[in-house]
């Protein structure tokens, strides 16, 4: 099993404020639908919520404490552990608490990183480049549809 990291933060770290992103980006959209598709996402609650569906064309796990939660489409499951034991390449998805929890575990992270600041109550945890090495840095196209300075960068952990 491969365990990666997905995730868009800004340079202060936010990833959301009140449950939604602060920021509008279709290339990151992109950039996560081409990585993950056809592979398994993991999420908590919250997160899911806030996409509101299951994404198509992958599997959709979402992680909760919560025994009476189902949704259609989805596989719910209640601990990390059973994360561990899911098969394939697994792209932890999100929130602040599952980040938390899953940075120390993951093989690799693709991170969106958004080129300013934003206000938010939701934050990735600190990383450092002494646990984890830069594999590549690509600069995000702006145009009229992504107006947010970006850049995509993909850190593999060193062992």
């Amino acid at each position: 099993m491969m365990l990666s990291i997905i995730v868009c933060h800004d340079q202060n770290r936010v990833i959301g404020l009140d449950n939604q992103m602060p920021w509008h980006l279709p290339a990151d959209l992109k950039h996560v639908k081409e990585l993950t598709t056809g592979n398994t996402i993991v999420m908590g609650k919250n997160t899911f919520k806030s996409l509101g569906k299951p994404l198509p064309n992958r599997r959709n796990v979402v992680l909760t404490r919560d025994e009476s939660f189902e949704a259609p489409g989805v596989t719910v499951i209640h601990s990390l552990e059973e994360i561990e034991a899911l098969e394939g390449h697994v792209f932890i998805f999100g929130g602040q608490n599952l980040y938390e929890q899953m940075i120390d575990r993951v093989d690799d992270m693709y991170v969106t990183v958004i080129e300013q600041k934003h206000q938010g109550d939701a934050f990735f945890p600190a990383y450092t480049f002494d646990e984890f090495e830069v594999k590549s840095i690509v600069e995000g196209k702006m145009d009229d549809k992504n107006t947010v300075p970006h850049k995509f960068m993909y850190l593999v952990r060193r062992k």
